[in-house]
C-alpha cells in the first residue's frame, strides 16, 4: 500500500506532522535529505507507526499514491526552489508539491505560476503552532493553486487544531501567496503580541516592583479574563519557572531577541501598501534596539539611565496595566486585519476576514478568545474596514481608554520603555481625528517642493500650489502617492 503523503524535512516540525497525520490514519512518507535522520526517526519518534521512509526523490516519489502529495518543511528561500527543481523531473501532471515553511508571500506567488506552467499544482501553506501545534493539531493557512486543495483537504482538515465547535482551524485562504501572506500577518501580530506582553511585564517588575510570583499570578489571573491567550498562558508559566538554584530562570536569560524575518516582512508590506502598522513595525524595532546590548551598556551609563519607581496603590495600577494590554492587543489585530484587507482588495484574492479569524482561533501561536469575536465582527459586517469600529471592540476600547491613557503616561514619566502600547493609543487617537495637522505638513511640501494641496473650500480632487515667498514661480510638481 502506498503513501497518501510524503513530508520532505525531519527537523521538529517535520517530525511532528508526520506524526499527527500518522494518528490520523494517514499513510506518511517520510524523507530527509540527511537520509541517517530518516532511521533515526523511524527507530525513535516514529517507531511502531505506519510511517515509511524514504531515501531519496525518486523513492519518495515511487511511495506515494496519485495525485502525488509533497509537503516540504525546509528552511525558507533557495532550499525550497533547490527541491522544487528536483522534484519537477520526478512528478507527473496533476500531482501537488506544498510548501508549509515560513516562505515570504511573494515567492509563493511565483511558485505557484511557474509550477502551473508544468502541469504542477503548488500550495504555499502558512503552518502555527510550534512543535506542541504540530504534534497535536497546528493552525494552517493554505494558498495557491485551488485545483490542489480538494485532494489536500481532508489531511490538512483532520491534523489541524479544532475549535471549541469542532470547527478545523484550515481552511482554503485564497490563490497564489495568499496563504503564505496571511501566515506573515499571523506573525506580525505575534511580534507584537510578545512585545506588549514585555512592556506589561518590566512595568510590573521594574516599575511597581512586583516579584516573580506575583506575577505569576498575576497573568494566571489575567488568563481567566478577555485576555486568555496561549501567549499570557505561557507567560504566566515562564514567570513561575524556577532554574536548579530555585531562582528564576527568565532572570538569567540574556535581553537580546532574535527573529527570523516574518516581522519586518509584515512592517515592509504595510510601508508598500500605505497601512499604518504602527505597533507590530515598533515591536520589530524593539528587537532590534534589544540586539544593541553592548552599546545600550554604555548608554546606560552615559546618561545614568534609573527607572522611578510607580506609587499608589499596586492592585489598581495591575488592573489599569491589564486594560491598557487589552487595549493595545486589540489595535494590534485591527492593524493586521487592515493590512490583510488591503492586500487581498490589490491581488484580487477576496479574501474572508472572519475566516481568517477562524484559522488563528486555536492551535497557533497567537490563538486567543478574543479571535471569536474578531470572526463574528466579520460575519455581522464583512465590509468592516476597521475592527475597532464594531460595536463590541469599541465598546472595549473605551472602557480601556483612561486606564491606557494613565499607564502609557505613567510608563514614559518614569523611565519605562513602552513603544507598542504607546504607538497603539497614538494610532487610536490619530485614526479618530477628524483633523490632523497634515494641513501643515502638506503647505510645507508645496513650499519647499511644489508639491500642490487641496482646500477644505474646494472640492476634492483640485490641487493648488501657493508661490509662498513671491520668489519662486508659478508651476507646480506633479500631484502622486506612492
Amino acid at each position: 500500500m502506498k503513501g497518501d503523503i510524503g513530508v520532505i524535512g525531519l527537523a521538529v516540525m517535520g517530525q511532528n506532522l508526520i506524526l499527527n497525520m500518522n494518528d490520523n490514519g494517514f499513510k506518511v512518507v517520510a524523507f530527509n535529505r540527511t537520509t541517517s535522520k530518516v532511521d533515526d526517526f523511524l527507530n525513535g519518534a516514529a517507531k511502531n507507526t505506519n510511517i515509511i521512509g524514504a531515501y531519496s526523490l525518486q523513492d519518495l516519489v515511487d511511495k506515494l499514491e496519485k495525485p502525488r502529495k509533497i509537503m516540504m518543511m525546509v528552511r525558507a528561500g533557495s532550499v525550497v526552489d533547490d527541491f522544487i527543481e528536483q522534484l519537477v523531473p520526478l512528478l507527473d501532471e496533476g500531482d501537488i508539491i506544498i510548501d508549509g515553511g515560513n516562505a515570504n508571500y511573494p515567492d509563493s506567488t511565483r511558485r505557484t505560476h511557474e509550477l502551473a506552467a508544468k502541469g504542477i499544482r503548488f500550495i504555499g501553506a502558512g503552518v502555527s503552532g510550534g512543535e506542541e501545534g504540530a504534534r497535536h493539531g497546528p493552525s494552517i493557512m493554505p494558498g495557491g493553486d485551488e485545483a490542489a486543495w480538494p485532494a489536500v483537504k481532508p489531511i490538512f482538515q483532520a491534523i489541524s487544531a479544532k475549535t471549541p465547535q469542532g470547527e478545523p482551524c484550515c481552511d482554503w485562504v485564497g490563490r497564489d501567496g495568499a496563504g503564505h501572506f496571511v501566515k506573515m500577518v499571523h506573525n506580525g501580530i505575534e511580534y507584537g503580541d510578545m512585545q506588549l506582553i514585555c512592556e506589561a511585564y518590566q512595568f510590573m517588575k521594574d516599575g511597581l516592583g512586583l516579584s516573580y510570583d506575583e506575577m505569576h499570578q498575576i497573568f494566571n489571573e489575567w488568563n481567566k479574563t478577555e485576555l486568555d491567550s496561549y501567549l499570557v498562558e505561557i507567560t504566566a508559566a515562564i514567570l513561575g519557572y524556577r532554574d536548579e538554584n530555585g531562582e528564576p530562570l527568565v532572570e538569567k536569560i540574556l535581553d537580546t531577541a532574535g527573529q527570523k524575518g516574518t516581522g519586518k516582512w509584515t512592517g515592509i508590506n504595510a510601508l508598500d501598501l500605505g497601512i499604518p502598522l504602527t505597533l507590530i513595525s515598533e515591536a520589530v524595532f524593539a528587537r532590534c534596539v534589544s540586539a544593541f546590548k553592548d552599546q545600550r551598556i554604555q548608554a546606560n551609563s552615559l546618561f545614568g539611565k534609573t527607572i522611578t519607581p510607580i506609587e499608589g496603590d499596586k492592585a489598581v495600577w495591575v488592573d489599569a496595566l491589564r486594560q491598557a494590554l487589552l487595549a493595545s492587543k486589540i489595535i494590534s489585530y485591527a492593524q493586521g486585519f487592515m493590512l490583510i484587507r488591503e492586500a487581498s482588495e490589490n491581488n484580487d484574492w477576496a479574501l474572508n476576514y472572519g475566516n481568517t479569524a477562524l484559522l488563528w482561533r486555536e492551535g497557533c501561536i497567537i490563538r486567543s478568545a478574543f479571535l471569536g469575536n474578531i470572526r463574528d465582527a466579520y460575519e455581522a459586517n464583512p465590509d468592516l474596514v476597521f475592527l475597532g469600529s464594531d460595536p463590541y471592540f469599541k465598546g472595549v476600547l473605551e472602557i480601556c481608554l483612561p486606564a491606557w491613557r494613565k499607564v502609557v503616561a505613567k510608563a514614559i514619566e518614569c523611565g519605562i520603555p513602552m513603544p507598542c502600547m504607546a504607538s497603539a493609543i497614538t494610532f487610536l487617537d490619530g485614526y479618530t481625528s477628524e483633523r490632523l495637522p497634515a494641513n501643515l505638513l502638506q503647505a510645507q511640501r508645496d513650499y519647499f517642493g511644489a508639491h500642490t494641496y487641496e482646500r477644505t473650500d474646494k472640492p476634492r480632487g483640485e490641487f493648488f500650489h501657493t508661490n509662498w515667498t513671491g520668489k519662486g514661480g508659478d508651476t507646480a510638481s506633479t500631484t502622486y502617492d506612492i
